[in-house]
């Protein structure tokens, strides 16, 4: 268990460290040398021949100026294609490269004086492309023609272009996207250490960790792909990045939610699950779509499908998801869950900059790069692991407190053992010595009638055996506490032949009972049994008295229980003996055999009672019994 209290802090305080890093992350620098083009040409065509020459492409009409901080036109029904113009500005040996930040298109084409010098196709819908080309001197004020397809909307140059020195160029882009990529695969790091700690967890919690370790890795991947350094860096595997985001997108969704729905529950009517089984399927149908659009060489018209199936429908999908768990999680924190309010603020956090920056995507820009839900991201999957922390504490004092239950359990399963024991051992001796006992006292009945000279003598062994008998009466009473004929008891008679019996000996000892008790308390019960487990409890108030004394006896009625209070101001007892009161045999008497005592439990544990004791040596005592009431109801 402490091993992996370490692990979830060895990994908040590297998510923490990422997240640092991708705060720091170094603005791209504005040199001297450095060019800005922002006015350019678009002509839109049906399609993209990459063989036209710059020629034709001059001949062709309809050519639009664009401002490149407002680059999005509106697409020409019936046309996929787009060519771009502009023209280079003076050129020297520190400005030997364009830098395109982000361009929409499948198939990208950049000619430059009738020459190619960049020609990449694509079949996956990338966000965008960002494409940084070497120039020299003689390509000065030389036209740049950027020919651009794709199917779906999204189309273009957006920002800015940029001419300037090849190695600031890198050193930029590359600088204003590591942090980006440190984070993705210290996600994709972490969630590796997350899945090979799973070998030592119970089946309890696996499900949780796995759960939350797939949300850890998808969302690692998602970071990393969408970021356009790791594309850059490897033109050849541009496909498969798009591919790991679309699949991580599709595990992400229902895994988060499977996550909720295990710490907090289902929700109201079961929302929860039944909106996780209907992502599950809806991201299978997905990933299916995509395997159809791979087979199909990635057919127009089911690209489009796919684009609007994993793109526009999804993206509503997550907007409902975000919304339906800021709804559960919000009302659980106010109810006072703790793992609910940590939920809330990481999950608010992440889900208010999700829905607005899809919000923005959707209605105002189609061009915007979404990037900051990389910050929330953070934040949010801190606050998980901070709710599997805790979760994870609360089972281990559930554990402890469980093991301790179980010591009790078998404290009192071996105490069970040896009462019985004690039992059938106290019940078979009493059987055999009884008969004899009885036997000599008739003897000594008769020696007694016969030779009077040795009456003090005789009477003291009838005295003996008499008490011998008593102790055999409360070995067979202890061994087999029958209860008897059950009938409702009123405490107050109860207790007005109790203290009738007892008074004598009380005042022989200096001391008063009193007794308060109202006249509307029953119990179910023996009577005799009952008399012989408070005389036992009175007799031990009376013995303990010096010189005057007062014993109190009071009752009263509180919920389903009839609670008897016995209160003496004797001569109390020590913690040491009062926490062994009730072991076998044990009496702190000089004389006795702690047999009364334990007759006296076992008569209130078999009508169903309770008892404690409370002393304070040189104060006194306070015994507390408790039974189940009767109704007044029940009995007329």
């Amino acid at each position: 268990m402490k091993v992996l209290y370490r692990v979830l802090f060895s990994i908040v305080v590297l998510i923490i460290v990422a997240f640092c890093i991708f705060l720091l992350e170094v603005p791209e620098n504005n040199h001297v040398d450095e060019h800005v083009i922002n006015q350019w040409q678009i002509k839109w065509v049906s399609e993209l021949d990459s063989n036209i020459t710059t020629d034709q492409l001059d001949a062709m009409d309809g050519w639009i100026d664009v401002d490149g901080s407002n680059s999005v036109t509106e697409r020409t029904q019936g046309d996929s294609a787009q060519w771009v113009k502009f023209e280079l500005p003076d050129l020297n040996e520190k400005a030997a490269a364009i830098f395109f930040e982000r361009i929409y298109g499948t198939h990208v084409v950049v000619k430059v004086d009738g020459v190619d010098i960049y020609d990449n196709v694509s079949n996956f819908a990338l966000s965008y492309n960002t494409v940084l080309l070497p120039l020299s001197v003689i390509n000065s004020h030389q036209k740049v023609y950027v020919g651009l397809e794709r199917n779906d909307s999204s189309i273009g140059i957006v920002k800015q272009i940029k001419v300037g020195k090849y190695q600031d160029m890198i050193r930029g882009f590359i600088s204003n996207n590591t942090a980006t990529y440190i984070l993705g695969s210290t996600l994709i790091f972490i969630a590796l250490i997350m899945l090979v700690c799973s070998l030592f967890l119970y089946t309890g919690n696996l499900s949780m960790w796995l759960s939350l370790c797939a949300v850890i890795l998808s969302s690692g991947f998602l970071v990393i792909t969408y970021s356009p350094l790791p594309a850059w860096l490897h033109q050849s595997m541009r496909g498969m990045y798009s591919v790991l985001f679309d699949i991580s997108l599709y595990i992400l969704l229902p895994t988060f939610t499977f996550f909720f729905e295990k710490t907090f529950g289902s929700g109201l009517h079961s929302i929860v699950r039944r909106f996780r089984i209907f992502q599950t399927i809806y991201s299978c149908f997905c990933l299916v779509c995509f395997l159809l659009l791979v087979i199909s060489n990635f057919q127009v018209l089911l690209y489009g499908f796919y684009y609007i199936v994993s793109l526009q429908v999804l993206g509503i999908i997550m907007i409902v998801q975000f919304i339906l768990l800021i709804c559960f999680s919000t009302k659980y924190a106010v109810q006072g869950d703790k793992n609910a309010i940590i939920f809330s603020m990481g999950f608010i956090i992440f889900a208010l900059i999700g829905i607005g920056e899809l919000l923005y995507y959707y209605i105002v820009d189609p061009y915007y790069s979404l990037f900051l839900w990389k910050w929330g991201i953070v934040c949010f999957l801190i606050s998980l692991i901070i709710i599997l922390g805790r979760k994870f504490s609360e089972n281990h004092k559930r554990i402890v407190q469980y093991t301790k239950q179980l010591e009790m359990f078998n404290n009192e399963l071996q105490r069970s053992e040896r009462m019985e024991i004690i039992s059938e051992l106290a019940a078979s001796v009493a059987h055999e010595v009884r008969n004899p006992l009885q036997v000599t006292r008739g003897f000594i009945q008769l020696l007694l009638e016969r030779q009077p000279s040795e009456k003090v003598y005789l009477n003291m062994a009838m005295h003996e055996l008499d008490r011998a008998s008593e102790i055999i009466t409360d070995y067979l009473t202890f061994a087999k506490p029958e209860a008897g004929v059950i009938t409702n008891l009123n405490i107050l008679d109860e207790f007005i032949h109790i203290e009738g019996i007892l008074i004598p000996m009380a005042n022989m000892q200096g001391g008063e009972i009193s007794v308060h008790i109202p006249n509307d308390i029953y119990i179910r019960g023996n009577s005799s049994k009952f008399k012989q487990a408070f005389i036992n409890i009175i007799k031990n108030s009376i013995e303990s008295l010096q010189g005057e004394g007062e014993i109190q006896i009071w009752a009263y009625e509180e919920g389903e229980k009839v609670h008897i209070h016995i209160k003496d101001n004797g001569e109390g007892m020590e913690a040491e003996v009062l926490a062994r009161l009730g072991e076998p045999y044990f009496t702190n008497k000089t004389k006795g055999t702690g047999l009364g005592l334990m007759v006296t439990l076992r008569i209130i544990e078999v009508m169903e009672g309770s008892i404690k004791f409370a002393s304070e040596k040189g104060i006194g005592t306070e015994v507390i019994i408790q039974f189940p009431k009767v109704c007044i109801s029940t009995i007329e």
